[in-house]
């Protein structure tokens, strides 16, 4: 899900990534509604509420929002930052420090939210700002590393887009052009997870309150540790193949010979055949 990058990815890098990061961010947006009254997965209700605020003069309002807005914006601007600036040392390095970030960010609202928030304003806005910067840096990210083709935060361009490709679907000659077919795979699963996501932060707030900020953490945890696997598992094949063509025995050889049941190469050695003659 974060190896790839830009035109390299598949569908089915695609697909994973906008799925589990769709549900958190829909598990996001609901929670901080009930919490905060407020949506955090995108700023496009909050540029309404800007103007508004400017039209009425009220402007410690208009600086809050503002502030809002920008650290969405700030938070994409650091995800692709270290995406072009990392990525040439390590692409996985440079594609999970902004969930890396993202985590921390949840983790304090969550543990500040449970054991010391007062519900003041102030506090409110404080944890809706950061918010914020968490889920423009999962936009960002995803956005970055897959060509601009996944955007879990918001839905807008998602339905956009759908209604796009299912008009044209009535064409036989689309419906048979399986990029669009992946397109539309892959806009479906993201806007299907981002429901299940709204679904569940509703359904589990009022047994976890903060503590749903912890569940988002781990499904965020899932798409590195997936990754982490992944390459770990390629290393350890790469240093078994290795062991095995030159013949030169080591640690992760025999550690995949006993996770995998695979029976080390073993030479036989032939007995030399002696002839015996009667006296």
């Amino acid at each position: 899900m974060l190896r790839n990058y830009s035109n390299s990815r598949t569908l089915g890098d695609n697909i994973r990534l906008g799925t589990l990061t769709a549900f958190t961010a829909g598990t996001i947006n609901i929670a901080s509604l009930l919490i905060f009254l407020s949506f955090t997965s995108n700023v496009t209700g909050h540029y309404a509420i800007l103007a508004a605020e400017i039209s009425k003069g009220n402007w410690a309002q208009v600086a809050v929002v503002g502030i809002w807005i920008f650290l969405f914006f700030f938070g994409s601007f650091v995800s692709n930052f270290i995406v072009i600036n990392f990525n040439n040392k390590s692409k996985y390095f440079a594609h999970a420090m902004p969930l890396v970030l993202e985590i921390i960010c949840l983790l304090f609202v969550g543990m500040y939210g449970q054991f010391y928030y007062r519900k003041t304003l102030e506090e409110t806005e404080y944890l809706v700002a950061l918010m914020l910067f968490a889920t423009g840096l999962q936009n960002g990210l995803t956005a970055s590393i897959s060509n601009f083709s996944v955007k879990t935060t918001h839905l807008t361009g998602t339905t956009t887009d759908l209604g796009i490709l299912f008009s044209m679907f009535t064409q036989k000659k689309f419906r048979k052009n399986d990029e669009l077919i992946g397109r539309a795979k892959l806009l479906s699963s993201i806007m299907i997870a981002y429901v299940l996501g709204a679904v569940f932060s509703g359904l589990t707030y009022y047994y976890l309150e903060f503590r749903v900020f912890y569940v988002i953490s781990l499904c965020l945890l899932v798409v590195i540790g997936y990754d982490a696997y992944k390459i770990h598992m390629r290393h350890f094949h790469t240093q078994y193949r290795y062991s095995k063509i030159y013949k030169k025995p080591n640690l992760m050889a025999y550690l995949y010979d006993k996770i995998h049941g695979i029976p080390e190469i073993k030479e036989k050695t032939q007995n030399k055949r002696k002839l015996i003659f009667d006296d």
